[in-house]
């Protein structure tokens, strides 16, 4: 037997994904997509049609929110009656389901699954791989999942889901919602996205200041390279005197004393209410 899944946002950038990764699965799907410009995609991208809500809710054991975060309460609210006991509610991110955004549904299977996207170290030799940065398409990349209600077993299958649509995989792991939390918005998006989006301010302060932008951008992205490979121990080495001498005064010039406490709990929480 063939589990039904309903895929809500299938005509998004992250639904155009998941359908395709889904279309030579074991899985039958559903694809509910409301906005023309999704629809028309499907179907030049996919060949795919879309159903009503109704339809696709109809008997379905999986409904998989391909949604922005902020419609995730307010959709799941308006869909929980329609689902029969035991269906799988499964979320793309911890945020809304971390906020409490999901109905008191107790005979509901609640499961969250997130990518980590390929790594900067990897062992790809195909040109395409080596260009998908996202993930879901050429290159392996690992995947998060969470069984945030419902009994043990639904696991295997929330799981066998979350490595199809994420496919090809490297490893699979299974958290709890808030270790994903404190992964994402905390680890990937508060510390790691910030600081990206610092280097490259500093990237463009020197080349305001005169360094050539080729240049400027070679050099950070080849020091990027080489920092990252030590500090994460890709390769044996260590740094320069003159670069740990540099990291102890940098760090407490650009980092304020107290910036671990993005990852305490009341932390996380506000910068997911931010977000949904």
């Amino acid at each position: 037997m063939q589990p039904k899944i309903a895929l809500l946002g299938a005509g998004g950038k992250m639904g155009v994904r998941l359908s395709k990764n889904l279309l030579n699965s074991r899985f039958q799907v559903a694809h509910v997509e409301p906005g023309a410009a999704g629809q028309q995609r499907l179907r030049d991208e996919l060949n795919l049609g879309v159903v009503s809500m109704d339809e696709a809710l109809k008997d379905a054991d999986v409904v998989i929110l391909a949604v922005p975060d902020t419609l995730i309460g307010k959709i799941s609210h308006e869909i929980a009656p329609k689902l029969k006991a035991g269906t799988m509610l499964m979320a793309l991110d911890a945020a809304a389901p971390f906020a409490g955004h999901l109905p008191e549904r107790a005979d509901l299977v609640y499961f969250v699954a997130h990518p980590c996207h390929p790594p900067i170290f990897n062992d790809e030799t195909e040109a395409d791989a080596r260009k998908d940065h996202f993930g879901g398409g050429m290159a392996r990349q690992s995947v998060t999942s969470a069984l945030m209600q419902g009994p043990e077993e639904a696991f295997d299958l929330g799981e066998e889901i979350a490595r199809t649509i994420y496919a090809p995989i490297l490893n699979s792991y299974r958290l709890t919602v808030d270790q994903m939390a404190l992964l994402e918005p905390g680890l990937s998006e508060t510390v790691c996205a910030t600081l990206l989006d610092v280097m490259r301010e500093a990237m463009d302060e020197t080349v305001r200041r005169g360094v050539p932008a080729e240049c400027a951008r070679d050099f950070l992205l080849g020091h990027m390279n080489i920092l990252a490979a030590v500090i994460f121990k890709e390769i044996p080495g260590a740094f320069s005197d003159a670069c740990n001498k540099a990291i102890t005064f940098g760090k407490p010039r650009l980092m304020r004393d107290d910036w671990i406490k993005v990852f305490d709990r009341e932390e996380i929480a506000e910068s997911i209410r931010r977000i949904t």
